[in-house]
């Protein structure tokens, strides 16, 4: 299962790039400019649609099968660089600093930022590095320099834009009415107190309008603050729904990080048991390419009770 808010870490993947052809990896700067320099081959799995699994079933007295379901497979990419040590500088610390960075983590499953900077657009994904082989020649033995063959395996494949997106939106709010400041009798509209009238605002909706502007759906980290009870966040154009049977009070939060499909209250208690009747399952609940407008509604709720939606635009 990803970690919790892996897809909204605080820390922006690819904060260290500086021009197109770089990489970076766990605070490691890769590429251009660097003493990491990526060979003519360049990646392999970065741009690829990543592989499918399918539920298709076969049909017994027919050709073909019925079409299932297809889920995005783990995206796989390798690349391989050469160390050059810079100049003046000892020759195996390039190659220790690269060795730090593609080491096991302590606990082995934690998920960094692999970001790749190609034509003035980045890209990022959560991984885990895999293989590492590096050449030790002669090359290396005299000058410090090798060919090292990196590979990372994203569970999600998905690649993400560094920007993290936020849109907030608050319940629906009452219609206010026209202010009639007029002395009795004056029906005239041409009479100069009719433009004393307070035609009102437009009141709010509700709805919040949110767009993502990749290629593949993207699963936001959603945040009710109270007080209101019975949340709900509905897709309009589907009616899908995520709804709780909860009372939130005054300044109390509501996550719901759909990508992990965990659901806390104040960050800590878990409250998936208070999911209404039709609510989906979190990890279903995505924001397709394009624009989409989801409803902020609940049984009761004041002013001061708010939804925020982040997120960044996925790609394949």
């Amino acid at each position: 299962m990803p970690t919790p808010g892996a897809v909204l870490k605080s820390s922006a993947p690819g904060s260290l790039i500086t021009c197109d052809g770089q990489v970076q990896w766990a605070g490691l700067l890769m590429g251009p400019g660097t003493p990491y320099q990526i060979t003519a081959e360049g990646f392999t799995g970065w741009e690829d649609l990543p592989g499918l699994s399918s539920s298709d079933v076969p049909r017994p007295t027919a050709h073909g099968a019925w079409p299932g379901a297809r889920w995005a497979q783990p995206r796989i990419v390798t690349v391989t660089v050469w160390v050059l040590p810079p100049s003046g500088g000892a020759p195996a610390d390039a190659l220790a600093a690269l060795l730090a960075a593609t080491a096991p983590t302590a606990d082995g499953d934690d998920e960094r930022w692999l970001t790749v900077r190609l034509h003035d657009e980045s890209l990022a994904c959560q991984a885990r590095v895999t293989q590492r082989t590096v050449q030790v020649d002669r090359s290396y033995a005299r000058l410090g320099a090798t060919r090292v063959a990196l590979q990372w395996v994203a569970t999600d494949p998905r690649r993400f834009e560094p920007e993290l997106l936020t849109e907030v939106g608050g319940l629906p709010e009452p219609e206010r009415g026209l202010g009639w400041d007029l002395a009795w009798g004056q029906r005239d509209p041409a009479n100069p107190a009719w433009e004393s009238l307070d035609w009102g605002v437009l009141p709010g909706s509700g709805d919040l309008v949110v767009r993502n502007e990749g290629s593949a759906p993207a699963q936001p980290v959603i945040e009710i603050v109270g007080p209101c009870v019975k949340p709900r966040l509905t897709v309009a154009a589907t009616g899908a729904q995520l709804g709780y049977n909860i009372s939130l009070k005054y300044g109390r939060r509501l996550v719901i990080d759909t990508a992990a499909g965990t659901v806390l209250l104040d960050g800590e208690e878990d409250v998936r048991a208070t999911a209404l009747s039709g609510s989906l399952p979190e990890n279903l609940f995505a924001l397709q390419p394009g624009t989409t407008v989801l409803r902020f509604r609940a049984d009761w709720g004041t002013g001061d009770a708010k939804v925020l939606v982040r997120r960044r635009n996925a790609h394949w």
